[in-house]
């Protein structure tokens, strides 16, 4: 004789139409368990990645602030970028969290072969990757870019081929505007390298010819004079580090002797401190009789002289 289980989960409904349905209680707990735990070890997933992304995030920033090139960012700037970059490895994390739950969710209660669905999403993710290479990799070089702080908004810098003020950065694209007032817009994936003008301090690297027979140490004097003045001007003091000086004669040209004049400025000043030193030294260089040597152009004209009419020739006279 066959032993009747003591306790059944089964459970019987009498639908209105007169038909039973059963359904196993435990099986059907069972299911909603296993999503119910699928679900918190995702939430707890999501909640890990938080912390993880967020303290490499900070580790890498504190080790651009200590010893790379992050050193002028304040507090605020340096947590904005740290937000940023947790954001993004955040949210591809729970992308695939979030794909992965989902599918065990269908196959634990549906029973359904994931199989197929996961290879299929390989070959789609193949086919979506080929196609977007170029966006993940604007994000990738985007992310590089805020980490290791190549250059931020206001920032004068050339990237691509182009130059110009940064006046909006993003994980995908950086836009600049160049002096003429155009606008650019470089994907940070074309950004291979970033050359940034406007980096905590830029040099004056000056260039100036005098004619042969110029006296050097007199010329040297009254441009190291003028750089002294100008680093004592209560408007230009503040925005220079190192006086213009004659660092060498760096050149005997066809033309001239030629003088490197060199100095530190604050980076965004570099422009106007050099303006201004140009001006002083043409003004300078008047009143010291010094001369800057001039291209002479010869000019050859050819004057051609129209031939002289020959003299009338004589009536023959009349004999008589």
């Amino acid at each position: 004789m066959r032993n009747s289980p003591i306790f059944s989960t089964d459970l019987t409904l009498h639908l209105p139409n007169g038909a039973d349905w059963t359904f196993d209680v435990g099986a059907v707990a069972g299911t909603i368990g296993a999503i119910v735990a699928i679900l918190v070890v995702a939430a707890i997933v999501i909640r890990l990645a938080h912390v993880f992304v967020g303290g490499m995030a900070q580790a890498l920033l504190n080790r651009e602030n200590l010893e790379g090139t992050a050193l002028e960012l304040s507090a605020p700037e340096l947590k904005k970028r740290q937000d940023t970059i947790e954001s993004l490895g955040v949210n591809v994390i729970r992308f695939f969290v979030v794909v992965i739950a989902g599918l065990m969710m269908l196959e634990t209660a549906f029973r359904l072969d994931i199989g197929p669905a996961v290879a299929g999403l390989g070959v789609a993710g193949i086919a979506v990757g080929l196609g977007t290479q170029h966006l993940v990799r604007d994000y990738l070089n985007g992310a590089l870019i805020l980490v290791e702080n190549q250059y931020a908004k206001g920032d004068v810098v050339r990237i691509a081929g182009v130059s110009g003020v940064v006046e909006d950065f993003t994980l995908r694209r950086t836009t600049l505007r160049d002096q003429d007032g155009t606008v650019h817009t470089v994907p940070n994936g074309e950004v291979t390298v970033a050359s940034n003008l406007t980096r905590v301090f830029a040099r004056v690297n000056q260039d100036v010819q005098v004619v042969y027979g110029t006296n050097i140490e007199k010329a040297t004097d009254v441009v190291d004079g003028i750089g002294r003045d100008l680093a004592g001007d209560p408007g230009w003091g503040p925005r220079i580090l190192e006086a213009p000086h004659v660092d060498r004669v760096s050149a005997l040209g066809e033309l001239g002797v030629t003088l490197k004049i060199l100095g530190t400025v604050r980076a965004s000043e570099q422009w106007a401190v050099g303006g201004e030193l140009r001006k002083r030294l043409l003004v300078g260089f008047t009143e010291a009789g010094i001369e800057i040597p001039q291209p002479q152009r010869v000019v050859l004209a050819q004057v051609i002289v129209p031939p002289m009419p020959a003299p009338p020739v004589p009536a023959p006279k009349a004999r008589l």
